[in-house]
């Protein structure tokens, strides 16, 4: 187990390769997160960092860096859409964490009720209105208020652990609910 190291003016040192290795132990599901430009053109980035917020009202997070060269763009637009990728979309998950690509090359979408591009096969949408934003260190901490959302229940998401794409497997427990 390691620890941070205290410094003398009383904050605490954690390495990031430890900070990485230990919260890389959290299964987590990935998204992408779309909006369209103010040209119509669509705009997209992949987002680790994303979660329910409240039920009343409905609200979600996501946590885009302050190094996406994307975000600030999304922004703009004031809406966006949550995309939640389904087991089998590691490929769209890569291209949209690209720079300087064509991210929509070969991926398949309809605009959701925002117009912002919904993504084909997957496991879940979720249509956003830009809430709040918030300082979170290295990221920026987004509030998006719900507009609209959907799911496909039958598909399986894209899970991300350990530094690589996981795959579900279902407890044996599973089958007793």
């Amino acid at each position: 187990m390691t620890n941070g190291t205290d410094t003398t003016d009383g904050t605490v040192v954690i390495p990031p390769e430890h900070f990485r290795e230990v919260l890389g132990a959290f299964c987590s599901g990935i998204t992408v997160i779309t909006a369209a430009g103010p040209d119509g053109a669509p705009l997209g980035m992949t987002c680790q960092s994303f979660s329910s917020l409240s039920l009343d009202p409905p609200m979600i997070l996501i946590a885009p860096a302050l190094t996406s060269t994307t975000w600030p763009r999304i922004r703009e637009a004031g809406t966006f859409c949550v995309n939640i990728l389904a087991d089998g979309q590691h490929g769209v998950s890569d291209a949209m964490s690209r720079r300087g690509t064509d991210k929509f090359a070969d991926v398949a979408w309809t605009p959701s009720p925002t117009g912002a591009p919904r993504l084909a096969d997957v496991a879940a949408w979720i249509d956003c209105d830009l809430a709040a934003e918030h300082d979170g260190g290295d990221h920026t901490i987004v509030v998006g208020a719900v507009r609209a959302l959907g799911s496909a229940p039958s598909l399986e998401p894209l899970l991300y652990h350990r530094g690589r794409y996981a795959l579900v497997r279902s407890h044996p427990a599973a089958a007793s609910r």
